[in-house]
């Protein structure tokens, strides 16, 4: 009867998992997802477009085509005034 119990607790011993090689294991799947997380953190503090992305022509000539929105406050040419006021005072001479 002793053989049949050695037979079956080696039997139990070859199927069960190593409990440091396991550990290890565990150790080295958090280790690499730790990783892979602060290389997206990183990668999501990254501006989506570049700089001055949003100044390319085709995307500011529905603005230039169209007066009612080009002359609105803060996208009026500073220079457009001035010109203005001189073209009126040497017509008016």
């Amino acid at each position: 009867m002793g053989f049949i119990m050695e037979f079956a607790e080696n039997l139990v011993l070859r199927l069960m998992e190593d409990p440091e090689e396991r550990d290890k294991k565990f150790r080295e799947h958090v280790y690499d997802t730790f990783e892979k997380c602060k290389k997206t953190k990183e990668i999501w503090n990254l501006p989506l477009r570049p700089y001055g992305f949003w100044t390319f022509e085709h995307l500011n000539s529905q603005i230039v085509r169209d007066g009612q929105i080009s002359q609105a406050p803060g996208r009026r040419n500073a220079y457009d005034d001035a010109l203005q006021k001189y073209a009126e005072s040497s017509s008016s001479k």
